[in-house]
């Protein structure tokens, strides 16, 4: 049954389908994405296409996905101007399980620069959504972006202990993989101050802690960036040798 003009008025839910079920261009994407601080920095002279799907995503407003995907008004999978699916941005708020429920949705679908949602959710420590996706057989937890970052490195930069401890559960992860510039997890860790994710990664046999990035190991720059908390560590002294000081 139809709802008459002055019943939509009414109704929240069916104002916002009725604004983002149309084609692209029904938003304003530059103001919504103006606090972003990756878009910031873009020399973007639109932000087109970007969908009402992406939208609703973006916000995780779950309510307004869902009726998108059942009135069929777009591809779940479909990349906006950026690069990122409906499933990157649900999982940059920690809202993937209605994405996820759809036969057609690519779990590992990567995003802008190789993202996949997995490296999304770990960057924004939401270790819920990490959980959700290491369920699916189609998401490979080791798998590194544009950069070789992987998802672990990503959640380490950020220190989400939660998030890196629930990644190392995984055999395919190794705890000292470093990306493009030589950097490992705990190199991140320790450039961030993030004493327990350090701590947690030289709990590894694998971690080497004397590992060099283009100029220094991790324990190295940690004190040169005067984060002696994470030098300091009992784990710190027993692995580190006089090369790495």
């Amino acid at each position: 049954m139809q709802t008459t003009k002055s019943e939509r008025c009414l109704n929240p839910r069916s104002l916002a389908l009725e604004l983002l079920k149309e084609n692209y261009g029904q938003i304003s994407t530059r103001l919504l994405l103006v606090q972003e601080k990756y878009f910031s920095i873009l020399d973007v002279e639109t932000f087109s296409p970007f969908s009402g799907l992406h939208c609703a995503s973006f916000f995780g407003i779950v309510e307004v996905v869902v009726g998108l995907i059942e009135m069929g008004c777009y591809d779940v999978n479909e990349v906006d101007f950026s690069g990122c699916g409906p499933l990157g941005w649900a999982a940059r708020n920690g809202v993937v399980k209605i994405l996820l429920g759809r036969e057609e949705v690519n779990p590992d679908k990567p995003q802008h620069s190789g993202l996949t949602p997995l490296s999304v959710a770990a960057f924004y420590g939401h270790e819920g959504v990490v959980k959700i996706l290491l369920g699916w057989e189609e998401v490979s937890p080791g798998e590194p972006d544009e950069w070789g970052k992987t998802p672990l490195l990503w959640a380490a930069q950020r220190g989400h202990e939660g998030v890196v401890k629930v990644l190392l559960e995984r055999e395919e992860v190794n705890p000292d993989k470093p990306d493009v510039w030589g950097r490992t997890p705990l190199w991140y860790a320790a450039e961030g101050g993030h004493e327990g994710v350090a701590k947690i990664l030289l709990g590894w046999e694998e971690v080497n802690p004397d590992k060099l990035d283009n100029a220094q190991a991790p324990l190295s720059h940690a004190s040169s960036r005067r984060h002696q908390r994470i030098v300091a560590l009992p784990e710190s002294r027993k692995a580190v040798t006089p090369s790495a000081s």
